[in-house]
């Protein structure tokens, strides 16, 4: 069993049975649909079964849980991971929006990228964001990751198209300039 990571507000721990509840309720939601690119709602076997599903060496994810309470509140992950080229990509959310905007987001990706960073070797780590959730791109940039490139209408969602932001932290970037 991999470790937890704890950060002062949260607790980044494997994902448990009792989590699938949480995600089939917010993985069906439309909002959180649009924001994450699923195109059908999904149900508590198809959650149970993700959870359960053995990680391969190129992913790892994580259950995002308030360190006071050990409620979750989100999921993040490591995805593609190419050890021989030395990046990444990363996901996260946090759906509920009476979550957002508390720092849960902020400390999360900071562990992960810390994790990606020292535990993997990682020299770059990548994340994809819809060009229409702004709030989503300006909470990267702040992060420190840079825009590197936009696939103009790659993401299709309820018949409307929107451009696929590609933005990237590297890991001399993160250690001189992002606050911790």
């Amino acid at each position: 069993m991999k470790p937890e990571i704890i950060g002062n507000k949260v607790i980044l721990r494997p994902l448990r049975d009792e989590d699938a509840e949480f995600f089939a309720h917010w993985y069906s939601d439309p909002e959180v649909m649009f924001e994450c690119g699923f195109h059908e709602p999904t149900t508590l076997k198809e959650e149970v079964a993700r959870i359960r599903r053995p990680e391969t060496d190129d992913s790892t994810w994580y259950a995002v849980t308030d360190k006071e309470t050990g409620r979750i509140v989100g999921e993040t992950g490591l995805l593609r991971i190419w050890p021989h080229w030395h990046c990444t990509d990363l996901s996260i959310i946090i759906p509920s929006p009476t979550d957002q905007g508390k720092g849960y987001g902020g400390e999360a990706v900071r562990l992960m990228l810390s994790h990606a960073f020292d535990h993997y070797n990682m020299n770059r780590v990548a994340i994809g964001v819809v060009g229409l959730n702004t709030p989503a791109l300006s909470f990267y940039e702040k992060l420190g990751f840079k825009k590197e490139g936009i696939q103009e209408q790659g993401y299709f969602y309820n018949g409307t198209f929107s451009d696929f932001v590609m933005m990237r932290i590297l890991k001399s970037e993160y250690e001189k300039d992002v606050p911790k």
